[in-house]
């Protein structure tokens, strides 16, 4: 037990080790839904990497990490800021945005219209369906 205790350790610090150039390059919003002065986590994208790498980690809201852990509980349309965050130039952004809305997709009409204009680059699309919500 102790062993994956350390394990865990280390990776919450170097998940750390990235707070401050995640929170630049967020602009300290959250990167999905743009909520400022709301606490924010990391969160990492499945599947994730060995070593934490700032280009396969978020900056997202408590609320955002809730449904990204719980994806059924995804509903309703308070979610249509992904309908633009789809678009954007970061690919982690676009892979956990596609991901969202495609779980939105099972009950949304409004999430199936933007899977459906949605085109990601070969390489981000491969990311995004490595793994599902």
């Amino acid at each position: 037990m102790a062993k994956g205790y350390e394990t865990h350790q280390a990776r919450t610090l170097a998940l750390q080790g990235l707070g401050k150039d995640l929170a630049r390059r967020a602009k300290s919003k959250c990167e999905l839904t743009g909520a400022a002065g709301v606490p924010l986590r990391a969160y990492e994208i499945p599947p994730v990497a060995a070593e934490p790498e700032i280009d396969r980690t978020l900056l997202v809201s408590e609320t955002c990490l809730e449904m990204l852990e719980r994806p059924e509980r995804l509903k309703g349309r308070e979610w249509q800021c992904l309908a633009e965050v789809v678009w954007s130039e970061l690919p982690a952004v676009q892979v956990v945005a596609w991901r969202m809305l495609n779980e939105l997709a099972k009950r949304e009409d409004w999430a199936r219209e933007v899977i459906a204009e949605v085109f990601l680059d070969e390489e981000v699309e491969t990311w995004a369906r490595s793994e599902e919500l």
